[in-house]
């Protein structure tokens, strides 16, 4: 792997509100070896930025990519072959966005996670839940009102995002299971959701039991618990129980978002996905009933990113997309811009995902030491967060782990 020196490169990793004044980089073996302002390197090529904005490989800390259709129903049923195919499709896309790290929260195993390390294919690097844990009627059966099947037990098909537990002992045989398969972290279906037929957002799922039962399994697996969640009722029991990753959030009121932010808890905000789901839901198949419960939720959303920021809860970036809309990933960039400053807007896509995914210091952020995840921006990000979106249309270089993604003429 050939060596890169960057110069005249104006950093932007989400730290600051400016960007920092021209330094080097020098990239060796997949890694940042040296940052700074006299940095050389007889072997290197070297690529003079002439000034432009050099920023970390982005980090969604929320997706799902084997939701190749939004009737996420109808792609549990899909076979696994064209499952696979459609979710490497839906990461090169991701990855040619500049997102070079995703943190899948249901559905991905570690077969597909193995076929992202060994490289034949272009992909961001892969942090998974496996399959989400879910109770009867909760928010990963889809079996609807008058299916009565048994939910399968084993040999979960893989466009399916969870499977189906109920009470303490399931639930800890379900976790050890998803662990044992290669889970980095567990997921849990802990409110109702707009996906889903049968449960209201209100519901609120998993007893206080179930929720200690699987937060001590992870706990005991050195990893961390992470819960779909929309209502204040329900992030509220999810913290006292020691949930630390808190997706959604929309209904978050200001006393339980402070109780989460002094527990150290971090939340995961996906705004443009109930955006998308209101504009595009119906027609690209998401069930009607779905996107009627898309509004209960989709019009608190702003409101809850000042909640959150009032009350100091760290928030990580995600988009939480299926099917056709993934390509609107990059514009929960401008979203949360409305309501947030574009720093921080930045920040919860590398420096605080890299440290919700456990990766801090190895991803987001251009240090000595981290994988050199790289990305080329024309024009300054904290001035335009437009420029992050448009399939990566400016950004002319993307770089993961040392190897050219992309890379077009600097002139």
């Amino acid at each position: 792997m050939a060596a890169t020196l960057f110069q005249n490169a104006r950093i932007v990793d989400g730290t600051a509100p400016e960007r920092a004044a021209p330094v080097s980089v020098l990239v060796e073996g997949g890694l940042i070896r040296e940052v700074g302002k006299s940095v050389r390197s007889d072997k290197a090529r070297v690529i003079d930025l002439k000034g432009r904005t050099l920023m970390p490989g982005l980090i969604d800390a929320h997706v799902h990519v084997i939701a190749g259709v939004a009737d996420l129903g109808r792609n549990a049923a899909l076979p696994d072959s064209l499952v696979t195919v459609r979710s490497l499709v839906i990461m090169r896309e991701m990855l040619l966005r500049g997102f070079t790290t995703v943190r899948d929260v249901g559905g991905a195993d570690f077969g597909l996670k193995q076929a992202t390390e060994e490289h034949d294919f272009p992909t961001p690097r892969l942090v998974i839940s496996g399959k989400a844990l879910s109770q009867t009627g909760g928010h990963a059966d889809f079996r609807g009102r008058y299916d009565d099947r048994l939910a399968p037990g084993t040999r979960h098909r893989l466009g399916a995002l969870g499977r189906i537990c109920d009470g303490e002992a399931e639930v800890r045989r379900a976790a050890r299971e998803e662990l044992k398969g290669g889970a980095d972290f567990i997921k849990i279906m802990a409110n109702g959701g707009c996906a889903s037929p049968t449960d209201p957002i209100h519901f609120l799922g998993f007893s206080v039991g179930e929720l200690e039962a699987v937060v001590e399994e992870a706990r005991m697996a050195g990893t961390y618990v992470s819960a779909h969640v929309y209502t204040d009722e329900a992030i509220r029991r999810c913290v006292e129980a020691g949930v630390h990753s808190l997706e959604h959030c929309n209904l978050i009121k200001a006393e339980t978002a402070k109780l989460a932010a002094r527990n150290g808890a971090v939340a995961v905000p996906t705004l443009v996905t109930y955006d998308k789901l209101a504009s595009e839901g119906g027609k690209l198949g998401f069930p009607p009933d779905s996107v009627a419960k898309v509004e209960f939720v989709r019009a608190a959303g702003m409101e809850s990113l000042a909640i959150m920021k009032q009350a100091g809860l760290a928030m990580a970036y995600g988009s939480d997309l299926l099917g056709e809309m993934h390509r609107h990933q990059s514009e929960e960039f401008v979203i949360r811009g409305r309501a947030l400053p574009a720093h921080e807007v930045i920040g919860a896509a590398t420096h605080v995902a890299a440290r919700l995914l456990k990766l801090e210091g190895k991803i987001g952020t251009v240090a000595p030491g981290a994988y050199a995840d790289l990305i080329v921006v024309d024009g300054d990000p904290l001035q335009d967060l437009a420029l992050l979106t448009r399939q990566g249309r400016h950004m002319p270089v993307i770089m993961k782990a040392g190897t050219f993604i992309k890379r077009a003429r600097l002139d």
